[in-house]
This record gives C-alpha cells, sequence and structure tokens, in this order.
C-alpha cells in the first residue's frame, strides 16, 4: 500500500513534518512520534509553557501479545499509511497505520488533541492479516517511560483519590490515575484509562520509570482476550493522558483539564441528554418487592407533591408466565399485584408530571422462565460445563444469561416492549453479567462456555459480555434516545464500580444502597460522591437508599445535591409542610439548573478533604465554562467548630457574586470573583451535624 504524507497545518496547530514523524501542537502541548526506522516511538511529549519533557527515549508507545509473541512500538514496522482525523467536536489528529515485517498484522494508532486542552487520546486497532487466527492479549494502548522521579512521585490512584508512593498496578477502581512529581515545581500526568469494568489496568513504575495503560494482562484474575480470524480487528478503548506542572496540587489538573475533557469531548452519555434529571424517588427501601397498584398510586402523589420528576418502581412488579417461583426472565406484569396492568400506572404517573420509570435484572432469569426453558444455550457455564447464576452461585432458581448469545436480542426486544408499550422513560438495569460484586471467588466469573457464537472461551468472554452490553445501550439509545439508562455496580461487577467505559453508554450508576439514618446516611453519600468525583461526571451517580421520611431527612437532600438526587423511603408519612419544604428544594434547585446548568460540574473546595466524622466537608458545582455561578455545599459532619471560611475558585475574578442562602435567597456575601477565591465567605453552623446549600450568581 502507497504511503500517504500527511499535511497537518490546522487551526489546531499540527505541523507538516515529513512521513517519518509526526507532530501533535495544538498551542498547549506537543506530541512528536517518530515513525522512522521501522519503529513507532514518541520522541517528545511536553507542555509548550513547560520545558522539560515528559518522555524519553526507549519507550515501547505500545505493546500487546499475539499468539503469545510479543509486540511494541519497537518491533518492526512498515507504515502503510496516514491521515488525518477530524471530529466535530473540534478534535484533530492522526491515524498512522502499519504491518509487521511478515505482513500479518496491521496496527493502527490514533491519536487525538483538542482544542485549548493539554491532553492526547489514543487508541490501537489489531487486524489479522494471515491465515491463521490470532490470540490477542495484554493489550496496553500507552507504554511509555517518563520523566517522572519515581522517588519524587506521588501516585495518585482509586479515581485519582488516594495516594501511594512506588510502584502501582491499577484494577477496576483506576479510571483515572496522576502521577504527582514533586520536582521542577510540580508537575505530572493524569493517565485516564476508558476501559469497561474488571477489564482496565493501569501500571506505573513497575520498573521505575513506565506508565502502561489499557486491558488487563493474561496473568489477573479478570483476563482480556480476543481471538480474530482472517481480516478481523478489534478495537482499543482510549486511553488519554494530561500533562500540567507548576503546582503541588496533583488534583488540580482532574478539577480543571481531566473534566473538561471528559464533558467536552469524551461522549458520555449524561451530557446528551437535553434535560437532566433533578430529583428521583424509588420503590426499593423500605418496599422492597412488596408493592402493588394502590400502593404506588399513593406513593406516586406524594412524590410529585415533593417535587420528584422519575418515579421508578423497582423489584417487584413482575411475574414470569409460569409463577410458580420467581420472577425474572419473562418479564411479564403481576396481574395479582397490578390488576389492570401497567399502562394506567404509568399513565398516572405522567399525569403528575413526573416520568416513570422500572427495574429489571439485564442477565438473570429464573429456570421457571421461558428463556430458560426454551433456550438453555442462552446461558454462561461453569468450568465443568453447568449452567450457573453469576450473581448468587448459590441460587436453585437464578441463571446467568450470556450477552455473547441470542439472549442479547431477548432482552433488547424486551426493553423496547417496555418502552413502547408504556412509555418507559428510565429503566435501572440491575444484576451481574460478568463477574459479581459479592463473589470472592475470581474463578466464577466470565462464561465458559465454547459454543457461544461470539466468544470462544472464558478469557475472551469477558470483553464480549462487557462490549455487547454496552452495544444493547446504544441500540437502545437510537430507538429511544430520551431513555434514562441507570447500569447498577452490581451489573459492572464490583462494590460501587462506575467508570468511563459505563459513562459513555449509560447516563447514570445505581452506585451504592445506603440506608443508614442521618447524620451517618448523608456522611456516607458525600463521601462515595468525593471518592469518585470529579474524576467521573458527578450527575451520573445514582447513590441510594436515602430515606425521604427519615430523620434530617433535608440533610440527606443537600447532600445528594452533589451528584444526582434520588431518595427511597415513604413519602406518604411527610405531612403538607414537609412536602412543600421538599418542593422548595427541588424547585430551587432545578432554578438554578436553568440558570447555570451545573449538573454538568463539580469540583472540589479548597480547605476541605475527604468527608469523615468530626470533620467539616464541602463541595461546589461551578459551571467554568459560563462562569456565571452555580452550587456550593458546606457540611459539619461532628466537629467542634462551629465555623469555617469557605474558599470558591473556578469563578470570573473580574466579575462580582453574591452568595445566597438556599431557598429563602438570604444574601450573604457579595464579592468579586478573586475575593471569594482568595477570602472566601464566613460560615457559622450551629449544629454539630449540619449542612447548607448556597447559590453562587453573577451579577
Amino acid at each position: 500500500m502507497k504511503k500517504i504524507l500527511v499535511s497537518l497545518i490546522l487551526a489546531l496547530g499540527f505541523l507538516p513534518l515529513s512521513a517519518q514523524q509526526v507532530m501533535l501542537d495544538n498551542g498547549v502541548i506537543k506530541r512528536e512520534i517518530d515513525i522512522s526506522n521501522g519503529h513507532i516511538l514518541t520522541k517528545q511529549y511536553a507542555l509548550h509553557s513547560h520545558g522539560v519533557g515528559y518522555v524519553h527515549g526507549g519507550s515501547h508507545e505500545f505493546s500487546f501479545l499475539a499468539n503469545d509473541k510479543s509486540y511494541s512500538g519497537s518491533s518492526d514496522w512498515t507504515q502503510i499509511a496516514n491521515h488525518e482525523v477530524t471530529t466535530k467536536d473540534g478534535g484533530k489528529g492522526v491515524s498512522i497505520a502499519f504491518q509487521d515485517k511478515e505482513g500479518k498484522l496491521c496496527v493502527e494508532l490514533v491519536y487525538m488533541a483538542y482544542p485549548n486542552l493539554p491532553v492526547v487520546r489514543k487508541t490501537i486497532r489489531v487486524t489479522n492479516l494471515g491465515e491463521e487466527d490470532v490470540k490477542l492479549e495484554g493489550v496496553n494502548v500507552e507504554d511509555l517511560r517518563v520523566n517522572l522521579n519515581y522517588v519524587e512521585s506521588w501516585v495518585m490512584h482509586t479515581y485519582a483519590r488516594n495516594k501511594s508512593l512506588g510502584k502501582y498496578i491499577g484494577n477496576w477502581d483506576d479510571p483515572l490515575i496522576v502521577v504527582h512529581n514533586t520536582q521542577h515545581g510540580g508537575m505530572g500526568m493524569a493517565i485516564g484509562n476508558e476501559a469497561i469494568g474488571v477489564l482496565k489496568r493501569t501500571s506505573v513504575f513497575t520498573d521505575g520509570s513506565t506508565i502502561m495503560a489499557g486491558v488487563t494482562h493474561p496473568d489477573q484474575d479478570y483476563p482480556f482476550r480476543r481471538w480474530l480470524k482472517k481480516g478481523e480487528s478489534w478495537e482499543s478503548p482510549a486511553v488519554f493522558t494530561a500533562l500540567y506542572h507548576g503546582t503541588q496540587d496533583p488534583y488540580l489538573v482532574v478539577n480543571t483539564s481531566v473534566q473538561d475533557y471528559v464533558r467536552r469531548h469524551m461522549g458520555i452519555r449524561i451530557e446528551e441528554l437535553k434535560k437532566k434529571p433533578m430529583f428521583v424517588y424509588n420503590t426499593w427501601h423500605p418496599f422492597r418487592t412488596e408493592i402493588n397498584e394502590e400502593l404506588i398510586y399513593d406513593l406516586a402523589k406524594a412524590a410529585a407533591e415533593c417535587g420528584v420528576e422519575e418515579f421508578v418502581i423497582d423489584d417487584g412488579w413482575q411475574i414470569n408466565i409460569d409463577p410458580a417461583v420467581g420472577g425474572r426472565g419473562d418479564w411479564a406484569v403481576d396481574k395479582n399485584k397490578f390488576p389492570n396492568g401497567l399502562k394506567p400506572v404509568f399513565d398516572y404517573i405522567k399525569k403528575l408530571g413526573m416520568k416513570p420509570g422500572l427495574w429489571v435484572s439485564l442477565a438473570i432469569a429464573d429456570t421457571t422462565s421461558q428463556p430458560y426453558k426454551n433456550h438453555p444455550e442462552w446461558f454462561i457455564k461453569d468450568a465443568n460445563g453447568n449452567i450457573t447464576d453469576l450473581h448468587n452461585p448459590h441460587s436453585s432458581v437464578w441463571r446467568t444469561a450470556c450477552m455473547g448469545t441470542d439472549w442479547y436480542d431477548y432482552i433488547k426486544e424486551t426493553l423496547l416492549r417496555l418502552w413502547r408499550e408504556y412509555g418507559l422513560a428510565y429503566v435501572k438495569l440491575d444484576l451481574a453479567i460478568a463477574t459479581s460484586a459479592y463473589v470472592h471467588d475470581v474463578n466464577h466469573s466470565g462464561c465458559c462456555a465454547t459454543d457461544h457464537p461470539h466468544h470462544r472461551d472464558r478469557e475472551e468472554s469477558f470483553d464480549v459480555i462487557y462490549s455487547r452490553c454496552m452495544q444493547l445501550f446504544d441500540e437502545l439509545h437510537r430507538q429511544a434516545p430520551d431513555l434514562f439508562i441507570d447500569c447498577t455496580f452490581e451489573t459492572a461487577g464490583k462494590l460501587q464500580l462506575m467508570d468511563y467505559g459505563i459513562a459513555k453508554h449509560a447516563e447514570g450508576n445505581w452506585l451504592s444502597n445506603v440506608e443508614n439514618s442521618a447524620p451517618l446516611g448523608s456522611l456516607r453519600i458525600r463521601d462515595l460522591a468525593w471518592g469518585r468525583t470529579p474524576a467521573l461526571p458527578a450527575t451520573s451517580l445514582v447513590i441510594g437508599n436515602l430515606n425521604m421520611n427519615g430523620a434530617d431527612h433535608i440533610l440527606n437532600l443537600k447532600s445528594l445535591a452533589g451528584s444526582l438526587p434520588i431518595m427511597l423511603g415513604d413519602p406518604r408519612q411527610l405531612s403538607a409542610q414537609e412536602r412543600a419544604e421538599y418542593k422548595a428544594w427541588a424547585d430551587w434547585l432545578k432554578a438554578l439548573e436553568a440558570r447555570h446548568g451545573y449538573m454538568s460540574f463539580r469540583q472540589d473546595v479548597p480547605g476541605f478533604a475527604e468527608p469523615r466524622e468530626g470533620e467539616w466537608d464541602a463541595f461546589c458545582r461551578i459551571n467554568t465554562e459560563s462562569r456565571s455561578g452555580g452550587v456550593v455545599g458546606v457540611f459539619n459532619q461532628g466537629s467542634y467548630e462551629n465555623c469555617r471560611v469557605v474558599r470558591i475558585p473556578y469563578l470570573d475574578p473580574k466579575k462580582t457574586y453574591q452568595v445566597k442562602r438556599g431557598c429563602n435567597g438570604e444574601v450573604i456575601a457579595t464579592l468579586s470573583g478573586q475575593d471569594l477565591k482568595v477570602k472566601g465567605f464566613s460560615l457559622r453552623l450551629e449544629k454539630k451535624y449540619d449542612g447548607e446549600l448556597f447559590e453562587v450568581v453573577a451579577l
């Protein structure tokens, strides 16, 4: 194939080089890829404003195993093509394709840069050009030797919230890692891994100088594998890197560059909604499966009076055609509970001004269900060839269907039927599909069937199950574009797991089941949100099960304002005055969203750390695009201090802002953006367990 020389004189600033080099340069960062001498290597990766390079020679650039043979950018390659790549969101980059010297493999690398961001996004596509099937494993999309001193660097891991020294091998809880070098005035690199669930792997300093990010390796508990026939390709999840310098605060890059990239360019689903959910109610706690038509009518009326916008009926509405045992698989309406079906119930919910939702187990079916009876070949098998349940291996009734079979088409049509017949607007998709959050035997995961059409073995099943699940979400959205998909942490596969891979396909993630009363329950909610933001979009975090009618229930609502407000409990138990108070807060938050679009943002507040007993904590949700303002939440969790100074960055330093207290709109400060950042405003909370929400608004 003839080489194509890239001419990259673009508004973004790509530089024209010889066919042996490509330079990405957007005026903020520059990354020079050397493709001479049969190798593919990053020669330079740096910030324009900082002379120190972040990568030095000898990097592999990428690496993988093909039929147990190692390949990397240092292998012998022949360039076969390169061309410019542009995206609708302003991204500009380059695609470079190579084949190995034997002509059996093609590797295509795509590098993207974005306006005014110190970020490079990268993917790799591997294509089998030979006659023999290729077993692809251990793919590192980035494999870089870095100039970040091993001894002088912190590794910020677990959603970039915890830190350690020395080597670190990340897992499913590491969609983002920041390596912070205290030298040169403070500099570092954020590494974002967009792989899904238990398949992500990011390692730092395993040899003292290398950072690798991609999918799991063959020696790990949940290994990645793909089999490629002749002509077949596999494209990796993206890895992005963001450079920074001039600060000893490694969170700064997360609160700014990382958030901007995720919101503007990653393609997360929650940002595609014209109107984000502001207040959700779910029936699971305390009713569990003991629900019926009369109860739902009463709950819906009370919830609407509280300002709820989405009303979700959880487990218990369904039954199988053979009702002897269980109710998962057929997804028929239980006429004993809902004698008139769901349509009049949904119509009533919509008449009250709310959007109706349902709980559905995405891949669990009972042995009494028609899919299991008619198609046992659709279901996951263990190492002994027995059909099993991944979520609860001791269940005598539950079985897990495999997304690598025609179950995929069955469950897709089921969900579309519910959408067509009832106007389903919110679906909570639950329970394990690839591995369980509650099973500690790693061998009881994946699918060992060798006759399923989309995977050959257990190792390949992980990627197939996850990727087809996300494909299913995309197909649902194409037909039902306004459907809110809530993919729970149980479906993701580990406790409280949420990541970029899910956020690109599902609007939300039911992150937890917190049933403690305030102030412990509200603390746990704020801690879960803090622990995953600002690396992940806060509004994608659906954190249950705080009680609407429990003690200090308004403190619960204020705590939930830092993520997606969802409440459970029994709103029928609330007085008319309490319902009116809820509605006042809900209307206030909706008005702020209309003014500021704050639900797309969340940042840390200087001087306030992780929410914990005996301390103060805070969050802010400032629109950093418009600088119009946003929401600030401040909480005292049992501290003996009753007064703190709250400083708010991220505002326009030259504008004047007012800080207004919650629903009553009391003005407590009028300051410039610069003074709010440097001086802040003083807040007194007399109760040991209390919290306040504020609007910050530009005059």
